[in-house]
């Protein structure tokens, strides 16, 4: 799945570990969903599109398979 979140985060001027506290969940996490590496839960997802005031659709896009 692609997805925005890099570029949502460096627009506010955050570090992975700054959205990571933010969503109260690692650096790791955030830098796996950034790179494609895993895709965030639903919930997990609500938190981020709710934190940039965004919807989820617009965050979050499916990717070809």
């Amino acid at each position: 799945m692609n997805n925005r979140v890099r570029e949502l985060r460096r627009e506010q001027g955050w570090s992975q570990a700054d959205l990571a506290e933010r969503l109260k969940v690692s650096r790791q996490t955030v830098n796996a969903i950034e790179t494609g590496r895993c895709d965030p839960g639903l919930p997990l997802a609500f938190r981020i599109a709710r934190l940039f005031g965004c919807s989820i659709e617009s965050i979050f896009v499916p990717g070809q398979e």
